[in-house]
């Protein structure tokens, strides 16, 4: 197996009640994925990362063009059960710059955002929690945000996350990856969405797929299959396969649970 030139990556759900402080009165409801992410943001810490990248679903979305973060900063919160946990992290406008520009000179349509001011310390977005959530056990280093798009396909998130991995080569900087995902969102009738089976056979299929190393085969999902379940994390999930290919991989998966409506998943990729 050849090396990833990411020092480190992983597949992070991204429910409030993960985060110890926003846990409430029913703190076993997602302790075995608490656990989990305790463990990845250790072998993370142990990786030494100069910055930490991360996919979203839930960041700043442009139609049809994927979303770069490259502002001086960003911050935000989250708030579950009466309580808030707040972050905010320093962003890596070097890399989100390369990052740009690669995407451009490959043909990836992408928008690099800003906010306030060009630079200095009113250049600042909101941190979602699909960020914050992962971040709450990860050191502290400056970050880049990514927000893919639907209007595009899973192919071209795959084409992404290589051109992700050419920039990463090229860095002389410690990088890591974090796709942030939650998975099959209709598996309680009295959550938002609703109940539909689907939710259960997608997750089971998405469990497998990650054990097996063959997280590209999620894009043959058929598209009614994956509005009925209604997942968050195929699309993080192809720019990582994108960025890691499978030679270059090797998945340790830790936890699956689905105590709500919707499913949580922790993996790491060495």
């Amino acid at each position: 197996m050849t090396t990833s030139p990411f020092v480190y990556a992983c597949i992070t759900p991204h429910g409030g009640e993960i985060i110890p402080e926003l846990s409430g009165s029913q703190p076993e409801r997602m302790e075995k994925t608490r656990k989990s992410m305790s463990l990845l943001g250790e072998e993370m810490k142990a990786a030494n990362p100069d910055t930490i990248i991360v996919l979203t679903p839930h960041g700043v979305r442009v139609d049809g063009q994927f979303s770069i973060t490259n502002c001086e900063r960003m911050v935000g919160s989250v708030e579950e059960n009466g309580a808030e946990f707040g972050l905010e992290r320093h962003v890596d406008r070097e890399l989100a710059t390369a990052l740009s520009s690669a995407a451009k000179e490959n043909h990836i349509p992408v928008a690099s955002i800003n906010y306030g001011t060009s630079a200095g310390p009113i250049s600042c977005l909101p941190m979602d929690w699909g960020v914050i959530v992962p971040l709450r056990f990860m050191p502290d280093v400056p970050i880049v945000v990514i927000t893919p798009t639907r209007e595009l396909s899973f192919e071209v998130h795959y084409q992404f996350g290589e051109m992700l991995r050419g920039v990463v080569e090229a860095s002389i900087k410690r990088i890591a990856l974090i796709a942030s995902c939650d998975w099959a969102h209709a598996h309680d009738a009295e959550g938002p969405y609703g109940f539909d089976p689907a939710a259960k056979e997608l997750d089971d299929l998405v469990v497998e797929l990650t054990k097996n190393n063959e997280l590209e085969k999620m894009a043959d999902f058929n598209p009614d299959f994956i509005e009925a379940a209604k997942p968050d994390g195929i699309w993080q999930t192809m720019i990582l396969a994108g960025a890691i290919p499978k030679d270059k991989r090797q998945i340790e998966f830790l936890s699956y649970e689905a105590p709500t409506y919707f499913g949580l998943m922790c993996a790491s990729i060495k």
